[in-house]
């Protein structure tokens, strides 16, 4: 039957509102099975741009810690390697202060365990971590110490520094943990601590006849490198410690951040559902509305 042009236009705006509601409805039940405002970033409105700059600065921020994480795995590798080589200098240290007090001390065996000694320093600090050594600075492709030449086993005197069995630059590794902070962290092996060592290591196995002046003068540089290890182990800590502290700061700020996101992206599926059920109420009155205004006539009036 024809609609009466009375009710024509009331008809009209009952039906335009009972789509809305369908249309609000649909939307409310895909946010309700994804937990999500919106499938796509022109859902979120004036939302969009604080969401993509977060994502941005979440992935930033991961990827800080994930620097931070190989860079605290190669300072633990130099903190072990390095608790090495101080109780190899103890070691040899007590070697000395024996042979030192000894009126009968053996030559040949106090210089082949000071030539050994010599040899597991120097593949101490040839260490390696992930293919890189650790000890020569930028110079990661290649050994940084050498102490087989005739020429540092020849020229090494108690009195002058010796760095010839170098083979590295004095470039440090440095990892950025912030937006705002590098970290400088690492020693070389031409570090004092370790110079000193070998040099006392080199004058005992490369001296004949060995005589109390060389035990004594090789003892005063390993008593010296002892102490002067104990200062790069701390070094070695204090890197280590700062570069976890910004990790963790970077790992709070991605927990602040993703929460944040999420409020901002995320729907609470419980009033999502309750808004559902007021929406199916309404959109059922309106169709039961429609319905008995499209059947008024005037017949059905009279009645």
């Amino acid at each position: 039957m024809a609609m009466r042009v009375a009710t024509f236009g009331i008809s009209e705006q009952m039906i335009a509102s009972a789509l809305r509601t369908q249309s609000i409805m649909a939307e409310k039940q895909t946010q309700e099975s994804s937990g999500s405002v919106s499938s796509d970033f022109g859902g979120y409105g004036s939302s969009t741009q604080q969401i993509l700059n977060l994502q941005v600065s979440v992935t930033r921020s991961q990827s800080y810690i994930d620097a931070a994480t190989q860079a605290d795995s190669k300072l633990q590798v130099m903190s072990s390697t390095v608790s090495s080589i101080a109780d190899l200098l103890t070691e040899f240290r007590s070697l000395l202060t024996s042979a030192s007090n000894s009126a009968s001390t053996n030559s040949a065996s106090v210089k082949q365990s000071a030539q050994d000694m010599l040899t597991q320093m120097s593949s101490l600090l040839n260490t390696q971590y992930d293919g890189a050594y650790l000890f020569g600075g930028s110079r990661a492709d290649q050994a940084p110490v050498d102490v087989s030449s005739a020429t540092y086993a020849t020229s090494t005197s108690p009195s002058s520094v010796n760095t010839s069995y170098y083979q590295g630059d004095d470039q440090l590794a440095s990892v950025r943990v912030s937006d705002r902070q590098t970290v400088n962290y690492g020693v070389s092996a031409d570090n004092t601590a370790f110079e000193q060592g070998l040099r006392a290591m080199n004058l005992v196995a490369n001296n004949s006849p060995l005589s109390s002046t060389t035990l004594s003068e090789a003892l005063d540089l390993t008593t010296s490198a002892v102490d002067a290890v104990g200062v790069v182990r701390s070094g070695i800590a204090n890197s280590a410690s700062s570069i976890e502290t910004a990790s963790s700061h970077q790992t709070d700020y991605q927990s602040f951040a993703k929460d944040l996101g999420s409020s901002l992206t995320s729907v609470d599926v419980a009033a999502v559902t309750a808004q559902l059920s007021t929406y199916h109420t309404q959109l059922t009155a309106s169709y039961s509305a429609i319905s008995k205004i499209q059947s008024l006539n005037l017949a059905s009036y009279l009645h």
